[in-house]
């Protein structure tokens, strides 16, 4: 599984423009449910890469100070609460359009230009965190309790702000993600899922692209709180959604093929926990160590965040 594919989501590349210094902070911790992390030293990475162009290893150790992290991805509920709030607009707002998966292009939208290394992700005017898949598709795809999506790192940075807390390093969200069980690869232990009995995440079953058989429930973003939490009480920290952090896309290699890759990749910045469009045979990222790159502006339906705050 060495090769790097694309199924995690196109980046948008233009740059974009912060705008979360804009924003004046107006909650905080005790606002949210959270879990407090205490000091310490933990590991990070694997000794048993499975994609090792994207840098998932070495193994190693990382200290990080005490803090506290939410319990899920913001839903679309806490997230409605900040604009509502602050008048904020997103990137993909003022874009005019995002990403959105092939078969949730609505028919009226007829042919759509396709993204050249992934064709299933195409580019749909007026898709934005409302209307997920584009204009009008809000009271098909919106859901209150579920996770934000089409929102990018600058729009995530912003409602962190907002609520007096930041995005994770990838330190602590593996640290939180472990949940204290040690070198596990997934949240809930070693244990593998699969496409008919063994389905502890919101990630793709059957053929991808083409047939998702949604064994596990769910065709695309299941509710923040769904799932068995980690022994942390930590919900859904693989699969759902693609979490955002607060760390650049870096990755150590001597290989001339991840260099060149990385030459294009400048800016970017770290994402975890993979999506409900990962699969084992094309793209298995909902794995604890597992990671992804894109640009800060960039927005798709199957990316979020979660927030953290000192302790």
């Amino acid at each position: 599984m060495s090769e790097t594919k694309t199924c995690c989501g196109p980046s948008r590349g233009h740059g974009g423009r912060p705008a979360h210094d804009e924003i004046t902070p107006a909650r905080d911790a005790q606002d949210f449910d959270t879990v407090l992390i205490p000091e310490g030293r933990d590991l990070v990475g694997t000794s048993e890469p499975q994609i090792p162009d994207d840098g998932e290893s070495p193994l190693r150790t990382a200290r990080h100070k005490a803090f506290r992290i939410a319990t899920t991805a913001v839903s679309n509920a806490e997230f409605e609460a900040f604009v509502t709030a602050t008048g904020y607009v997103t990137e993909a707002e003022r874009f005019g359009w995002s990403f959105v998966f092939w078969s949730d292009v609505p028919a009226a939208y007829g042919a759509t230009e396709r993204y050249a290394e992934a064709q299933w992700w195409c580019r749909v005017d007026h898709a934005n965190w409302r209307d997920i898949n584009g204009s009008g598709t809000a009271d098909v795809a919106w859901h209150p309790d579920h996770p934000v999506v089409q929102v990018s790192w600058h729009d995530a940075q912003a409602y962190a702000r907002w609520v007096g807390g930041r995005l994770p390093t990838e330190a602590e969200w593996e640290t939180a993600a472990r949940g204290g069980q040690g070198n596990v690869r997934f949240p809930w232990g070693d244990l593998e899922p699969d496409d008919d009995s063994i389905m502890p995440c919101n990630i793709w079953q059957g053929d991808f692209p083409r047939t998702n058989t949604c064994a596990d429930g769910y065709a695309r973003t299941a509710p923040v709180q769904s799932f068995a939490p980690n022994p942390m009480g930590l919900y859904n920290m693989v699969g759902n959604v693609w979490e955002w952090t607060a760390d650049p896309f870096r990755i150590k290699s001597v290989k001339r093929h991840v260099r060149q890759r990385l030459e294009g990749m400048k800016g970017y910045r770290l994402s975890k926990g993979g999506s409900y469009l990962c699969h084992k045979s094309y793209c298995y990222r909902y794995r604890i160590a597992a990671r992804s790159g894109s640009s800060p502006d960039s927005a798709t339906p199957h990316h979020g965040f979660r927030i953290v705050w000192p302790a």
